[in-house]
């Protein structure tokens, strides 16, 4: 077994979808032109379309034979509040929208498969091709999950992919247990006493107390996390004021906080919120915290990671694949689903010289399409084959 030939065929047609959707970028359940884009194709294709499972999102369904045996394949669509600062024909038309993450990928390897599998139909059971929105931290998945996707959609097992910067094109990253870590977003609202900037005694500084915490923070992780455990913690945002001459009466800070576990990611929380008290009573301002958990961990199932590793290797040959890999600081929202499927989350590689993810100058790496829309392609044949897997 290798790449699909089918597939590999029809490469340049794929990145020309992905660079119609690159264009078009559309943030977390806004993703309404994207959504119609895969569900009119998914129907040329022949296959069953249901809209609007998840708010924005859609699962597509192609069933063969009586079995009653099935798969979920999924793929995440939305786009992130980023100023894209490529100089190619396809960048974003969409101001202070870009994919930033490679979405725009994830899904036209999905529909390349899709496609493949309708037309061939070399399996036994049912495929379900869902399609999610949100992904960004928005809710997407818990969204779909709300609206009944597995009642109405079962599934057996549960694949999702994801590409690696820095990882080369047409290597994958196959590994059980913990691959993402859990997340949490917050933001700590500081309330002092404003008044003119000349006259500082006269007032309660919300500034100086967002630059003290800032640094404080920095003191969760370092000196209140056991150093063997993995925990990340960043203040991503800041403000506070609009004038030169004016100190405000109000700071917000917000970031986010990353752990494999989310036992630890509450006792982040606890530790903010011990920071926040004294430095409130330190100041004599209100100082509050808002602190939610978006994400849990990702856990690959041992089955089912065995099961995309094998296919991963009949791909690209066993050196190619990485079976054991330490766990991403990253989070996803894949992770409600695999709590409730048996899953497993594939790493395929986007080129060494890829931009970061998150990053304005990423793009994803049309190379790689087809490796990933093979891989979609085998593990349903592999699991759904004559034989059971």
């Amino acid at each position: 077994m290798s790449l699909v030939d089918e597939i590999s065929a029809t490469h340049r047609e794929l990145a020309a979808w992905r660079h119609e959707i690159h264009a078009k970028p559309e943030l977390g359940f806004e993703e309404h032109a994207t959504a119609e884009f895969v569900a009119q194709k998914l129907e040329s294709f022949g296959i069953e379309v249901t809209r609007g499972i998840g708010k924005t999102g859609l699962v597509g369904v192609l069933r063969e034979g009586n079995e009653t045996r099935s798969i979920g394949l999924r793929a995440d669509m939305d786009a992130l509040p980023i100023q894209e600062q490529n100089n190619i024909a396809h960048r974003s038309t969409h101001d202070g929208c870009m994919h930033a993450c490679g979405h725009d990928g994830h899904t036209i390897m999905l529909l390349a498969a899709a496609r493949h599998l309708a037309n061939t139909r070399n399996f036994r059971g049912q495929v379900n091709f869902i399609f999610q929105p949100a992904e960004e931290g928005i809710g997407g998945a818990r969204a779909m999950i709300a609206d009944q996707l597995f009642e109405k959609f079962p599934c057996d097992s549960l694949y999702a992919m994801h590409n690696g910067p820095g990882l080369g094109v047409g290597k994958f990253i196959t590994s059980p247990g913990i691959r993402t870590a859990a997340g949490a977003f917050f933001d700590i609202h500081i309330t002092g006493k404003g008044g003119h900037a000349a006259h500082p005694d006269k007032t309660v500084d919300p500034v100086v107390i967002a630059a003290e915490l800032i640094t404080a923070l920095q003191t969760v992780v370092s000196r209140s996390i056991n150093p063997s455990e993995t925990a990340v913690l960043s203040v991503t945002r800041v403000h506070a004021g609009d004038a030169y001459n004016v100190i405000p009466g109000t700071a917000v800070l917000s970031g986010t906080a990353r752990t494999l576990s989310v036992k630890l990611l509450k006792k982040i929380e606890s530790r903010i919120e011990a920071l926040i008290e004294g430095y409130a009573l330190a100041f004599g301002a209100e100082v509050t915290l808002d602190f939610r958990v978006i994400f849990h961990p990702v856990l690959n199932d041992v089955i089912a990671t065995a099961q995309a590793a094998k296919v991963c290797d009949d791909l690209v040959g066993a050196d190619s694949v990485i079976r054991e890999a330490p766990a991403s600081t990253g989070s996803e929202d894949f992770s409600f689903m695999s709590e409730q499927v048996p899953g497993c989350y594939v790493i395929l590689g986007n080129g060494k010289d890829s931009a970061p993810l998150h990053n304005h100058h990423y793009d994803f790496n049309d190379e790689a399409l087809v490796f990933g829309a093979s891989f979609f392609a085998r593990i349903v044949e592999h699991n759904l084959g004559d034989e059971p897997s």
